[in-house]
């Protein structure tokens, strides 16, 4: 039904060895401008403030996130229940679940008010993009590679292995993340898991031998969490980010000038639906951008853009450290009410090793039992049993900037 190379295309990549395409369409997707587009956007964002090398892209992601995909019809039993159309649909997926991402990723978000997943969708199915005019070789394509990412529930087997508690998203950034970084408590033995994965019912299910390698999984995803993704630095660095994205809007909407060229950016804050505007922007837009309002008239604005190009970061404090009361209160009262919110956050990240879904649920990782019975993942394993409770932790912090 779709047409496959002559020749098979690889990518040399260091968990993998090579990242091989052999289908014309995957080669297209990954040649066209949205997706190129995601070299220019770094998957870590505020993290290399902390781990210097993790400056791998959402591009190297996606297509890791796409060789899980490959590795996954290769390796998990059962998996013949999706024809070469669904598996092609799983392909694009995963090849395509980032590229909504935008500059600085999460940062960016909370100024959007629009989540990535959402950005994604409109991207795929808007006749503008080329990823839209390359899937609508394909009846349907389009709109069923998007229904995946918005999990519409017309491929419930497709939406699980793309995203849940246990996908090819979490099991290529865990790992590639861990390797970028150094972080050692990141790696996962992922070929271990997906030759103890099994499809039945059309569900993924998990072969009660291969429970060890997804409780040390669901650890590493613990760890790399609150020691790298929620680290208070890389807050840091992102904090300053989102003030300079809400000094700039609440300087346009009093009708101040701006030091810089930023209709782009200010055409997405606008319109979250301006898909050709987004697809302009990405993390050297943004520096490019920051480094004039280093320079700016506009005090705030000037003093944030120096912070986030020189890292002259956020202060914090640890409220789990039991700080004396009376510092914490005299540095609220140290800024003046117009400038707080700028350079003042109190900020909380929650996270548990497991967390229990309601009963059917895609995020619900079964085992297989010999028998052929199948338990939830909290009913076979007493450890995930227990961490699905001790393990809820929450961190709160300060942040502040210091004069």
């Amino acid at each position: 039904m779709f047409e496959k190379l002559k020749r098979t295309k690889v990518f040399r990549d260091p968990l993998y060895g090579y990242i091989q395409v052999d289908y014309k369409i995957i080669s297209d997707l990954i040649d066209c401008r949205e997706v190129q587009r995601l070299r220019r956007i770094r998957q870590l964002s505020g993290v290399s403030m902390v781990f210097q090398t993790a400056e791998h892209t959402r591009f190297t992601h996606s297509l890791g996130v796409y060789q899980m995909a490959n590795l996954v019809l290769q390796n998990v039993e059962g998996i013949e229940v999706l024809d070469e159309y669904k598996q092609v649909v799983f392909l694009c997926a995963a090849l395509l679940h980032d590229v909504g991402h935008g500059p600085y990723s999460h940062a960016f978000e909370s100024v959007m008010q629009l989540s990535h997943e959402d950005m994604t969708v409109k991207i795929i199915l808007s006749p503008t993009t080329e990823i839209n005019k390359i899937l609508s070789r394909g009846e349907h394509l389009a709109e069923d590679v998007a229904s995946v990412i918005s999990h519409d529930n017309r491929f419930p087997l497709i939406e699980a292995l793309v995203s849940s508690q246990l996908d090819v998203d979490r099991m290529d950034y865990l790992s590639r993340d861990a390797y970028f970084t150094g972080a050692a408590y990141g790696h996962i033995d992922y070929y271990r898991i997906l030759r103890s994965m099994k499809i039945v019912n059309n569900k993924v299910c998990v072969r009660a031998s291969g429970v060890h390698s997804i409780e040390s999984y669901l650890m590493s995803r613990y760890h790399m969490y609150f020691q790298v993704y929620y680290h208070p630095v890389a807050r840091s660095y992102e904090t300053i980010l989102e003030n300079i994205y809400k000094r700039v809007s609440d300087l346009v909407a009093a009708g101040a000038s701006i030091d810089a060229p930023i209709e782009t950016f200010l055409k997405v804050i606008n319109n979250n639906s301006d898909v050709e505007a987004y697809i302009d922007l990405d993390d050297a837009y943004v520096n490019g951008f920051v480094k004039q309002f280093t320079k700016s008239h506009d005090d705030i604005l000037r003093k944030l853009s120096l912070c986030f190009v020189n890292r002259k970061l956020y202060k914090y404090i640890d409220l789990a450290d039991d700080p004396d009361p009376e510092e914490i209160e005299a540095i609220k009262n140290r800024y003046d009410k117009s400038v707080k919110k700028y350079y003042y956050l109190e900020s909380r990240v929650a996270g548990v090793v497991y967390s229990v879904h309601r009963r059917g649920s895609l995020n619900d990782i079964r085992v297989l039992l010999p028998n052929g019975k199948i338990k939830t993942l909290e009913q076979y394993s007493p450890i995930v049993k227990s961490l699905t409770i001790s393990s809820a932790k929450t961190v709160d912090r300060i942040y502040y900037l210091e004069d």
